[in-house]
This record gives structure tokens, sequence and C-alpha cells, in this order.
């Protein structure tokens, strides 16, 4: 099972549709990671944001600077979609540095734990010592991911009616 990391191009805008639209599909109308690729309709402005945030000179004023990374299989097809936000704002405390989503047909195959294992070095590369993230209790398969790479739970918050928790991982 060999995965690589690509940023968003224009050339994989219908791969990249496919992708959102098995979420869909399966009910699931929120995309971890994705950048609101889940909440933008049209994919090429959703790439102009994501390109511009990658930069500290072109990154949305209510944003941070984020590296945006669709994840391939062995036959290039996206099976998920993973960000690293540089730094925490305000709104992302609770939230994390980084989000993840893999595709609904690809789930319970290991890639999530394979994708957060990678952007782990890509974070440390960044000069990030500690990574944070948080997930929603009732998603048993993302805390697992999250432990298996290391995650220390650190503390827990509300959102939207639904109990979360944060953990780190010490890169």
């Amino acid at each position: 099972m060999e995965i690589r990391f690509v940023r968003p191009t224009i050339e994989l805008r219908d791969k990249a549709t496919g992708f959102r639209q098995e979420f869909f599909d399966n009910g699931e109308m929120i995309i971890n990671g994705s950048e609101l690729l889940d909440k933008t309709e049209n994919y090429d402005d959703w790439l102009k944001a994501v390109t511009d945030n990658m930069s500290e000179e072109t990154v949305s004023p209510d944003w941070v600077v984020t590296d945006t990374f669709f994840v391939l299989d062995e036959t290039d097809r996206i099976i998920g979609i993973i960000d690293l936000r540089h730094t925490l704002n305000e709104f992302l405390k609770d939230f994390g540095n980084c989000g993840y989503s893999v595709r609904p047909s690809e789930r319970r195959k290991g890639y999530a734990t394979k994708m957060l294992r990678h952007i782990l070095g890509i974070a440390k590369d960044t000069g990030l010592n500690v990574l944070y993230l948080s997930v929603e209790r009732s998603n048993e398969p993302s805390v697992k991911t999250i432990l298996k790479n290391g995650g220390i739970y650190e503390r827990s918050f509300e959102f939207e009616g639904e109990q979360a928790d944060v953990y780190k991982i010490l890169l």
C-alpha cells in the first residue's frame, strides 16, 4: 500500500470532484482537512484559495499558512486529503494543526495512519515541534489513528453540541 502526497493542481480537477462527490453520496457533508473543498462548488476557486494559503504573502487575512495535499494510491486515485496549518489562530486553537479525511470506500485499510505519520515529517521540516489535532469522541477510528501516531490527550471541548478532544503529538 503505497501512498504519495501531491499538491492540488488543475489537472486533478476531475479526480477531486469525484473524491468530493463520494463523501456526499455517502451522506457526509464535511470533508475534514479539505480546506473547504466540501463547501466550495467551483474547483478552480478552491484551488486558488488553497494555493494562496500556502504563502505568508497571499494567505487569506482570516486564515493561517496551510499546506494541503491530496493523497494518491498506486493507481493515482485520490484516497485522501490532509492539511497542515503552520500556526493556530484563535479559531483554530480547538481544531489543531492538521485535519484529514479518507474517502469512504478506502477506509479501514490503514491509509489514515500512514497519512498522519507522513504529515508529521512534513510538520517537523516546517519547524513545528508539536502537532495538535482534535477529534470528536464518537470518531473512534480517528482517535485510534492519532494514538497510533503518538497522540497524547491534552484537553476536551464541546463543538456544536458534540464532545471533542485535543491531542498533541511531539515531533
